[in-house]
């Protein structure tokens, strides 16, 4: 089964300093590029995270602060990475979560202007927690009959994601191949930010999904409380919660313009 691609789709995997979208970093990327025609391209770098790796992140993946320490840093890379995904949708195994969240904040730190809106995104683990619920060495070997011997390692996790989705394909009729309808059946709730911040409601309208304004809209509250704005700016939000939040409030001002 190949899939049905109008463009590339990069299916991706990080390995980190640990799982707070915010706050950690990368220490290994591996890119396995798709192209329409079946040619697939691989990108794999360790990365220099200038922040420690705890040891009990490197007794999962294996990658202590020694092995990046020559290792370029994420924004030394950021171009070459941006321009080889940027032209494509994006697939991954509990990568609307947490590693798309993850390389957004990586690339706005180095001044790249990650941006989703004309891109799709496959869930692979959403997918496989729908149909069978279980993790990606479960997955690989109920779909594709493998063991995963180097689980946590970007470049095996990579590939098992994009074997185990070809092997979905095959094995259940409901799911169409089609990169738009993937990236809709494995999303979840629709956010208007990768973290889960902001949401839409029912007319497509960002709201907040947490605080004293859970549920309100976004245009509200800044129109009701300014100073509510420039404390989310300050606060400890994921650098794409804020850019989000910016274009509402230009917007907005915009929308009083015209």
């Amino acid at each position: 089964m190949q899939l049905n691609l109008n463009k590339p789709i990069c299916f991706f995997d990080l390995e980190t300093t640990g799982i707070n979208i915010s706050k950690d970093r990368i220490v290994e990327i591996s890119i396995l590029k798709v192209h329409p025609n079946g040619k697939e391209d691989t990108y794999t770098k360790k990365v220099n995270p200038t922040i420690p790796i705890p040891p009990e992140v490197t007794k999962v993946h294996g990658i202590s602060d020694a092995d990046v320490a020559d290792a370029p840093t994420f924004k030394e890379i950021s171009k070459e990475v941006h321009n080889l995904i940027k032209d494509s949708d994006l697939g991954g195994f509990n990568s609307n979560r947490f590693d798309i969240p993850l390389l957004a904040e990586e690339m706005l730190r180095s001044e790249i202007d990650f941006d989703m809106k004309n891109t799709q995104s496959i869930d692979v683990q959403t997918i496989f927690h729908k149909m069978e619920q279980r993790t990606l060495s479960a997955a690989y070997k109920f779909y594709c009959d493998k063991n995963l011997d180097d689980a946590h390692s970007a470049e095996a996790d990579t590939k098992a994601t994009y074997e185990v989705l070809k092997a979905q394909l095959e094995r259940y009729e409901d799911l169409e191949n089609d990169t738009k309808f993937l990236a809709e059946f494995s999303s979840r709730k629709k956010f208007a930010d990768f973290a889960g911040f902001l949401i839409f409601n029912k007319e497509g309208e960002e709201c907040f999904s947490f605080g004293k304004h859970k549920g309100k809209r976004v245009v509200d509250i800044m129109e009701q409380e300014p100073g509510y704005f420039g404390w989310l700016l300050n606060a400890d939000f994921p650098l794409y919660t804020k850019k989000v939040l910016t274009a509402i409030k230009l917007r907005q001002f915009n929308n009083k313009l015209d």
